[in-house]
């Protein structure tokens, strides 16, 4: 059984802004950094046997500040993992593209990368890094729309409409040829005064 721990990267200046990034390279904010460090904290008391991670900067950032705190030096990156591409819709925000598109700007192409193709990449590497470490506990550090993408893929019952938040935990587990999904967009770390989130 290979138990996989799929995390969405912390905040950059995008994510406050409400841009797009898709596939541009933004590096982490001073939030998202700290966010990392409280992931990193809760996930401390687990053992984990690797670190994969898109090569987009805001989630290989996180993937190292992860790495630092559980002793877990190489953080292999693959661009497989990265954030669906956006096309022309990349660095810009709702406004922008009702002004810029009208109304219906989500019904036209804009050169982004389909859903599809999206779940189709996303479920190729996960299955490679099971076939890899058929029975380790592995985190994989990526982006919303790419997980949610891939989640659809590999548990076609899981209701994956609430957005992933940043440096949230999804836990799911292959067990034979049989996906399950025991976690989903769990951020408890980043509320330290409740305790839940």
């Amino acid at each position: 059984m290979t138990q996989l721990t799929l995390i969405r990267h912390g905040s950059t200046d995008w994510n406050k802004e409400k841009r797009s990034q898709g596939q541009t390279d933004n590096p982490l904010d001073q939030e998202g950094r700290e966010q990392a460090l409280l992931l990193a904290a809760r996930l401390s008391s687990d053992s984990w046997d690797a670190i994969y991670a898109s090569d987009l900067e805001r989630a290989s950032e996180t993937a190292r500040i992860i790495g630092d705190r559980l002793g877990i030096k190489e953080i292999h990156l693959d661009p497989r993992l990265r954030e669906m591409g956006g096309g022309q819709v990349e660095g810009t925000t709702e406004e922008e593209r009702l002004s810029r598109w009208g109304e219906d700007w989500s019904s036209i192409e804009l050169g982004r990368e389909t859903a599809d193709a999206g779940t189709s990449r996303g479920m190729e590497v996960i299955e490679e890094i099971c076939r890899k470490h058929p029975h380790d506990r592995v985190l994989v550090v990526s982006h919303g729309a790419i997980l949610r993408n891939t989640l659809r893929g590999l548990l076609p019952e899981l209701d994956v409409s609430v957005k992933l938040s940043n440096t949230s935990v999804t836990r799911i587990e292959k067990k034979a040829e049989a996906w399950g999904c025991e976690l989903y967009n769990c951020s408890v770390h980043l509320n330290t005064t409740e305790g839940t989130r």
